[in-house]
């Protein structure tokens, strides 16, 4: 049996878990999944109930886990709190205490939504790549930062740093990847400016030299952003920093039709992974039964397929969000002009009907 931490978090994160929900516990049910469930506080909601945006219990839970199923944290309210009681930092925290370094992030356009998205349907038709992001070090960790007086004014900083160590370990994670898809690889980078990306592209290199059958090219960031939009079909597997992979990613998501259409999984050497949809807390969407959860959904399936070893039960529920979506549904974000919108609710069941069939 797999024991899996469900953390709904804030904003529209409890309505596009309860879907994801409404999934696991069909197959529960129906396709012998086995997973038991807990619960936890983490974000804004847990610091208004605890003090804290990650809670002892919360990260005791976690380590008792085979994997985290997460939808959201943040809000507009909470923004006002010193930077530590943030509730960005208890999804920070998470994935410094676990050490979920590798953040893998699909940006795959289901052909169905070609006309959801703002490009060309020659341009994104067909589009499959996946982003290997380094998740729990970089300018978001780095020490020394702060904001302090010098000479009067206010001054801010941030350190970005990488170690050989945590550079390699992510390079591995990538070419693996690669190896299992198209053979190639592309490291983002600044190298022409910033020291940190001169070692990381020579690790890159050094480590590339383990995996002959991998074509590895290097791209510095703000051509890979251009690129990106103007011929994304040219990436396969794209590897980078915390911070470069947190912009690139977005980016990516807006080629597929929608953010609210892309999972993602965070994991350590051992396999343990956080999955959670990237687009956020939307606290503007939250209670309207609007926000789409098939980026949740999907999550699910990639922690079966990562994770929990379950590919079949994984593509049972990616053959049913394609089938939800050949059938004509949308929600609001994905729905073309004249194209009639479900809710969120709706939308969690029509992949569960979906499921059945």
């Amino acid at each position: 049996m797999s024991k899996v931490l469900i953390l709904p978090g804030d904003g529209i994160g409890p309505e596009i878990v309860a879907q994801a929900l409404k999934v696991i516990d069909y197959l529960n049910k129906n396709d012998n999944l086995a997973m038991d469930l807990a619960y936890g506080l983490v974000g804004g909601g847990a610091y208004d109930e605890t003090g804290s945006p990650l809670p002892d219990a919360t990260l005791a839970a976690a380590r008792k886990s085979d994997s985290i199923l997460l939808g959201a944290v943040g809000g507009y309210q909470w923004e006002g709190l010193q930077r530590d009681l943030r509730p960005e930092r208890g999804l920070l925290g998470l994935r410094s205490e676990l050490d979920l370094f590798a953040n893998l992030r699909p940006a795959l356009l289901h052909p169905q939504l070609a006309k959801a998205s703002t490009l060309k349907a020659e341009v994104v038709s067909g589009l499959d790549l996946m982003i290997v992001r380094e998740l729990v070090s970089g300018i978001y960790f780095g020490q020394p930062r702060g904001i302090e007086i010098r000479d009067g004014q206010r001054y801010g900083f941030n350190t970005a740093a990488y170690s050989e160590a945590e550079i390699t370990r992510i390079a591995h994670c990538a070419f693996q990847i690669a190896q299992k898809r198209q053979k190639r690889l592309c490291s983002v980078d600044k190298a022409n400016v910033l020291e940190v990306c001169e070692l990381w592209r020579e690790v890159l290199e050094a480590v590339g030299k383990d995996y002959a059958d991998v074509e590895l090219s290097h791209i510095y960031v703000d051509n890979a952003a251009m690129q990106l939009v103007k011929a994304p079909k040219q990436f396969d597997v794209i590897v980078t920093s915390n911070l470069f992979g947190d912009v690139l990613s977005d980016c990516a998501a807006m080629l597929t039709g929608s953010i609210g259409m892309l999972p993602s999984a965070s994991l350590n050497a051992d396999g343990f992974g956080m999955y959670e949809p990237i687009h956020g807390s939307a606290p503007d969407l939250a209670g309207q039964d609007i926000a789409n959860p098939l980026a949740t959904i999907l999550s699910v399936a990639m922690m079966l397929r990562y994770s929990l070893n379950q590919v079949a039960l994984a593509e049972k529920i990616e053959a049913a969000v394609d089938l939800v979506l050949q059938q004509g549904h949308r929600t609001k974000d994905i729905a073309s002009t004249g194209e009639t919108a479900v809710g969120t609710e709706a939308m969690g069941d029509l992949v569960v009907a979906a499921l059945a069939d």
